[in-house]
């Protein structure tokens, strides 16, 4: 029987790429975002083993209906890839805006809970029991860039969650990792070429290299057996200033 995945962000960037890819080793996914379209277009490149499920993951009666329907086509599922989330507008906390403050704990924090939270449930009922998360964090969930709060935040916290859900997914033979990426090329990181600000207040190109070096970082956590766990993986442009950002 194939393997089965949720991924979130799915339409395009990473979460596409690992769709993609994973389809490619065999597994069916259920690819979620919430622009249709963008869902389809990866759907076709994937072909019958895609699922397109739209929704916004911060609404949490829409994440309980996708993995309703996810369990519905695929009898059971072995893989959330909490892949979705956004940044916001460069800007010391006092002149961020509460909207973006919200919109970017909503999106990397909220929903990323939520469909843990869904899959967790679903993981620790289903027969045979058990399945893996691998949560998204990012560089940023060990050093910020200047002026990035909230992304920041929710960043350190998807570290928590990551270690909670590890902890208490034991008893249920569910693993949860993490991979922390550092300027992948795409559309949220596209800024990095023309010039972010650093840490010591300068304007820098910084190095990018390609999603699909991640995606397959994400298959290769994806397929080890469930006794086996990668805690925390690190891959990100050779060339950027992470080590040393400071």
């Amino acid at each position: 029987m194939a393997r089965t995945a949720l991924i979130t962000g799915a339409g395009s960037g990473i979460g596409r790429a690992s769709a993609r890819k994973l389809a490619q080793s065999g597994w069916r996914v259920a690819l979620v975002g919430r622009r249709r379209a963008a869902l389809e277009e990866a759907a076709k490149e994937i072909g019958d083993a895609a699922l397109v499920l739209p929704a916004d993951i911060a609404k949490p009666d829409e994440v309980e209906a996708i993995f309703i329907e996810a369990a519905k086509a695929f009898g059971r599922l072995d893989l959330l890839f909490n892949n979705a989330g956004r940044g916001a507008p460069v800007a010391d906390i006092d002149d961020m805006t509460l909207e973006d403050w919200y919109g970017v704990v909503d999106a990397n924090l909220h929903g990323s809970m939520l469909c843990a939270r869904a899959a967790f449930a679903l993981m620790k009922r289903q027969d045979p029991k058990g399945g893996r998360i691998i949560n998204n964090g990012s560089i940023s969930a060990h050093a910020p860039r200047p002026g990035s709060v909230a992304y920041t935040v929710t960043k350190h916290a998807i570290t928590g969650l990551t270690r909670t859900l590890s902890l208490d997914g034991r008893k249920h033979d569910i693993a949860c990792g993490q991979i922390d990426i550092g300027n992948a090329l795409t559309e949220m990181a596209a800024r990095m070429v023309d010039g972010v600000p650093q840490a010591d207040g300068t304007i820098k190109a910084e190095a990018v290299m390609d999603p699909e070096h991640v995606a397959d970082a994400v298959v290769q956590m994806a397929e080890f057996p469930l006794e086996t766990n990668v805690q925390f993986m690190t891959i990100m442009a050779t060339k950027m200033p992470f080590v040393g950002r400071g």
